[in-house]
């Protein structure tokens, strides 16, 4: 039997579409917790003190992992676990598919293991030690996704895209270091909004930002008239073998 070229309605394409928008909608996930958590933490504390009438002083956290000893624990926990479930889900390609499954187990990391107050147990202390490494690999994973996945020079992605990844993926790590200085040196300590608070701020949102515009980016070019996509196997498409391709294309063949 002679196969027909693909139309909008064929189940390939429709196969395809879907792909696209579960991408985007995990991207779009992904950004939105990335912006949304740093500010929402604060004011959490401060609305739950107003709502209960006690003080507001020092509804601001020392750090966004210190928010697992104020009012918005669970708020703080669950973003975390919600982030490792997004990106423990998302799927792209091969390499993006295991970056995006680790930093994902980083994430639950973050959030089942507390960081320390001071002052606890040898387990406590430890646990402690392993927050700030699963922190700190997860920011590393989300800006390598920044500099290396969402640029690519080989699609028709416009050169200031590209920049703009770069630039997010660069403040991801220079805010990542500038926290840890400010954590191991205590700059700041008396500042009611600490610079290890701002630091993470600026590294999430970072992270956010870069990975809505992948969303956007993506659902733009899903969008697009076929013609005007050029190769479908650029970045904003997921990349499969030829024979899943194949499959997707005549699925009456496995009929």
């Amino acid at each position: 039997m002679t196969h027909d070229s693909p139309t909008q309605n064929s189940p390939g394409v429709r196969w395809s579409i879907q792909d696209v928008r579960t991408i985007a909608i995990l991207r779009l996930g992904v950004g939105l917790i990335g912006i949304l958590l740093p500010p929402a933490l604060p004011f959490g504390n401060w609305l739950s003190a107003v709502v209960t009438g006690r003080s507001t002083d020092g509804f601001w956290p020392v750090s966004m992992s210190a928010s697992y000893y104020t009012d918005t624990r669970n708020l703080f926990v669950g973003g975390l676990c919600a982030l490792g479930v997004f990106l423990i889900c998302y799927r792209f390609d091969r390499r993006d598919d295991r970056w995006s499954t680790a930093a994902g187990f980083f994430a639950l990391g973050v959030a089942l293991c507390p960081t320390s107050a001071g002052g606890g147990s040898g387990v406590q202390r430890t646990v402690g030690v392993l927050h700030l490494v699963f922190a700190g690999l997860l920011f590393v994973m989300l800006a390598m996704f920044c500099l290396y996945s969402f640029r690519n020079p080989r699609s028709a992605q416009p050169a200031r895209v590209g920049t703009a990844y770069l630039v997010a993926g660069v403040v991801i790590l220079a805010a990542l270091g500038l926290s840890v200085l400010a954590g191991a040196t205590g700059i700041g300590s008396d500042w009611s909004v600490r610079p290890l608070y701002l630091g993470e701020w600026l590294a999430t949102w970072a992270f956010g930002m870069a990975w809505i515009g992948a969303a956007l980016e993506l659902a733009a070019h899903g969008r697009r008239p076929s013609s005007d996509r050029g190769d479908t196997g650029t970045t904003a498409l997921p990349r499969q073998s030829d024979a899943a391709a194949s499959d997707q294309r005549h699925p009456e063949a496995q009929a």
